[in-house]
C-alpha cells in the first residue's frame, strides 16, 4: 500500500510539474539555508579552534604584573609550588623575554630573545630544520648558546647553514652565542612569534644577558585527561589568594576557543532558526498544492471510496503524497546546502566540516512540515461523501 501511494504521489507531481516545482522551491530553499548556515558555522568554529590550537589547547600562560616581578613571589621556584598545590598541572616552564639586535657579519635584525629551560622545545613540540634545542647542562652552566627561529635564520644566514656559527646579541653590550639549532617555520601564538625569536638558556638569560631574578611568564602544560579550563580556574583561584586579581594576567587558548565556539554556535543557531521560517512558507505552499490536488481528484476519491477504500486509506494516500513532496525537497535542499557550504568554506579558506546534525534536523523538520500541512487536505479528502464526489464537476 505504501509503495502504491508513493507511485500515486509521483504521478500527481508529474501531472502538475510547474506547481510542484514552485511548492518544492520553498522546501529546498529552507532546508538548504538551514544546512548551509549550520555547516558554515561549524566549519568557522573548527577553523577558529584549529588556529587557536597552534598555541596549545592544553597550555596556560601566566604573566606576573610588572610590579609583582621583583617582590620575590614569582621566582623559578614558584613553578614547583604550582605543580605541588594545583591538581592537573604536568609541567610549568618559567621564561623571560625582551628584544635585542641579532647580528651575523653584515646581516642584522631586531628579534625577541626568550630565556627558557631546556625542555621547552619538547613540551611545546617544536620541530627543527637543523640541529636541536640546547641541553639541561647548557642551562646549568649558563652557556652562551642559541636556537634561532626560521625567519631569524633566513635573514642572518641566507646562503649557508646557521648551526655551528656564532651570532651576536646586543643588549647592554654585544655577546657571541653559538647556534645549536634552527626551528622549522611555526605560526605565531598569542604570546610569542616563534619565527622571529631566538631562544637562549634560562640561566644564561638571567645571569649574562639581562641580569634579572624575576620571571616574566610561566607556561603551564595541563596533564593529559584534565580539562584545561577547569585547571585554569584552579590556577586563577590560587593566584588570587597569593597576589590578588591585579597581580597577574592569565591566558588560556582553550578558554578563548570555547568562547569563540559558543559565539559562533549561538549565532549559527539564530540564523538557522530564521532560515527555518522559509520551511514554514514552503509548508503553506504544500498545503495549497494538496488542497488543489484534492479538488482536482474529487471524482477519483469518490471512485476509490465507492470501491471500498476507507477514510484511513484515503487520508494515508494524501499524507504520503505530502511527505514524498517534502522528502524530495529536503534531499534537494541538503545537496544544495552542502554545495553552498563547500563554496563558502573554499572562498574563506576554511576546512569543511559537514554538520550531519543539520541534515537530520532539516530533513526531520521538513517531514514534520509535510505531515502538518498535509494533514488538513488529507482529512478533507477522507471525509468526502462518495456520492457527492462522483457527481462533482
Amino acid at each position: 500500500m505504501l509503495f502504491e501511494n508513493i507511485k500515486l504521489a509521483f504521478s500527481a507531481m508529474r501531472g502538475s510539474k510547474m506547481r510542484t516545482a514552485l511548492s518544492l522551491l520553498g522546501i529546498v530553499i529552507g532546508v538548504a539555508s538551514v544546512v548551509a548556515i549550520l555547516t558554515i558555522g561549524q566549519s568557522a568554529s573548527q577553523s577558529i579552534t584549529e588556529s587557536i590550537a597552534v598555541g596549545g589547547l592544553d597550555m596556560i600562560t601566566v604573566y606576573p604584573s610588572y610590579g609583582q616581578r621583583t617582590t620575590g613571589t614569582f621566582t623559578e621556584e614558584f613553578s614547583d609550588m604550582l605543580i605541588r598545590d594545583i591538581e592537573g598541572i604536568q609541567t610549568v616552564l618559567p621564561q623571560n623575554n625582551s628584544n635585542a639586535q641579532v647580528r651575523y657579519g653584515q646581516e642584522s635584525m631586531s628579534a625577541s630573545v626568550a630565556g627558557v629551560l631546556s625542555d621547552y622545545g619538547t613540551v611545546l613540540k617544536l620541530e627543527y630544520a637543523d640541529g636541536s634545542f640546547f641541553s639541561a647542562l647548557d642551562n646549568i652552566n649558563r652557556r652562551q648558546v642559541v636556537v634561532l627561529g626560521s625567519t631569524v635564520a633566513e635573514t642572518l644566514f641566507p646562503d649557508q647553514a646557521a648551526v655551528g656559527q656564532y651570532v651576536s646579541l646586543f643588549r647592554n653590550q654585544a655577546k657571541s652565542y653559538l647556534v645549536v639549532g634552527v626551528l622549522e617555520a611555526k605560526d605565531a601564538t598569542f604570546n610569542l612569534s616563534y619565527d622571529n625569536t631566538v631562544f637562549i638558556p634560562y640561566n644564561t638569560y638571567g645571569q649574562r644577558f639581562s641580569r634579572t631574578s624575576g620571571v616574566g611568564a610561566y607556561v603551564i602544560k595541563v596533564t593529559d585527561g584534565y580539562d584545561t579550563i577547569e585547571v585554569s580556574d584552579r590556577v586563577t583561584a590560587y593566584l588570587d589568594d597569593i597576589v590578588g586579581t591585579d597581580g597577574y594576567n592569565l591566558f588560556s587558548p582553550a578558554s578563548l576557543a570555547e568562547m569563540a565556539n559558543q559565539i559562533t554556535g549561538t549565532f549559527s543557531a539564530f540564523l538557522a532558526a530564521i532560515a527555518a521560517i522559509s520551511l514554514l512558507v514552503g509548508g503553506i505552499g504544500i498545503m495549497n498544492i494538496m488542497l488543489v490536488s484534492v479538488a482536482e481528484r474529487t471524482k477519483e476519491i469518490g471512485i476509490r471510496k465507492a470501491m471500498g477504500a476507507s477514510p484511513n486509506v484515503i487520508r494515508g494516500q494524501f499524507i504520503v503524497e505530502a511527505l514524498t513532496l517534502t522528502i524530495l525537497g529536503g534531499l534537494l535542499g541538503v545537496a544544495l546546502g552542502s554545495l553552498l557550504s563547500f563554496a563558502v568554506t573554499n572562498l574563506m579558506d576554511w576546512s569543511l566540516h559537514l554538520s550531519y546534525a543539520s541534515f537530520i534536523l532539516a530533513m526531520g523538520f521538513s517531514m514534520f512540515v509535510g505531515v502538518f500541512f498535509g494533514w488538513y487536505p488529507a482529512m478533507k479528502a477522507s471525509r468526502l461523501d462518495p456520492i457527492d464526489a462522483l457527481n462533482y464537476e
